[in-house]
């Protein structure tokens, strides 16, 4: 019996709100204590969502406390990998969930939120895309140039860059055709994390509308 999956609203809501992010905190922290201080710093950079990893210890706790703190917030936990992580991610109520890499098992259970997908070929990539929202991971690998080639071939594609993205390369993802850029290390290291978040934003927002939805770039 196949799962059904969130509704195409649900999965168009999470478009728009990426979007009008640009730029997503992939929260990786060394506590749970540690983690839900990154996400108030973001929420005071303007941003109301956040993926939240379960690499961090005690990230249930902290998707919890990041809730009840921020109760507007969308919260969404990246690096599931399993159904085993993906329901405690919904029980605590995740917004969305988000795999590095093809994950069915995850995608079996994600019922009642969108599954943004990983991938990094064409093929994983566009397979996940076609579901909803796909990530490209480890986007520093092939570059903007990446995306932008693929956009080219499938423009109404919509994907998320992440990983070795620093805040500077932001605006060049964007430009090649992300409907969002998920950025980590690289930028909530940053001790001026509020006013380097709240820059980039003001810089790279969108008029209207999901960067997924505009016309395809031209080939490099």
């Amino acid at each position: 019996m196949t799962t059904p999956g969130p509704s195409g609203g649900a999965v168009a809501d999470l478009a728009a709100r990426l979007a009008a992010a640009a730029v997503v905190p992939v929260i990786r922290a060394s506590s749970a204590e540690s983690a839900v201080g990154i996400v108030g710093r973001c929420v005071a950079a303007g941003l109301d969502l956040v993926e939240l990893t379960t690499t961090t210890p005690g990230w249930s706790e902290a998707l919890e406390a990041a809730r009840q703190a921020h109760p507007d917030l969308l919260v969404g936990v990246g690096t599931v990998l399993s159904s085993g992580d993906a329901r405690r991610a919904l029980d605590g109520g995740a917004g969305f969930l988000v795999s590095p890499c093809p994950a069915p098992e995850v995608r079996a259970v994600a019922s009642e939120v969108p599954f943004v997908e990983g991938g990094m070929t064409v093929a994983e990539v566009l397979a996940a895309a076609g579901r909803g929202i796909a990530k490209l991971f480890p986007a520093h690998v092939g570059g903007p140039a990446f995306l932008r080639s693929l956009r080219t071939v499938a423009p109404q594609a919509q994907v998320v860059p992440t990983g070795g993205i620093s805040l500077d390369e932001v605006p060049a993802w964007l430009e090649a055709g992300a409907l969002a850029v998920g950025v980590g290390r690289n930028l909530l290291e940053q001790d001026d994390l509020v006013e380097r978040l709240r820059a980039v934003r003001a810089t790279v927002r969108p008029p209207s509308g999901p960067r997924g939805a505009q016309a395809a770039p031209h080939p490099p």
